[in-house]
């Protein structure tokens, strides 16, 4: 009965970040931001592009 409740508790647990990522991602995109992470994100008139290895810069023209 103790593994159940654990169970539970790890489900409820795990919902909880999985919805909380989805509410960022729904109010990055909200506010404009086109490469979600990106630190030229709300500057960066274009797309963000990342060439993979965790850089990314703005192809676009400036705002």
């Amino acid at each position: 009965m103790g593994s159940v409740m654990a169970n539970i508790v790890i489900i409820v647990i795990v919902l909880a970040v999985v919805g909380a990522i989805l509410l960022y991602l729904y109010r990055a995109k909200k506010r404009g931001e086109t490469c979600i992470g990106c630190p030229y994100a709300k500057q960066c008139g274009g797309k963000c592009s990342g060439s993979g290895n965790g850089s990314c810069s703005c192809s676009g023209s400036q705002k």
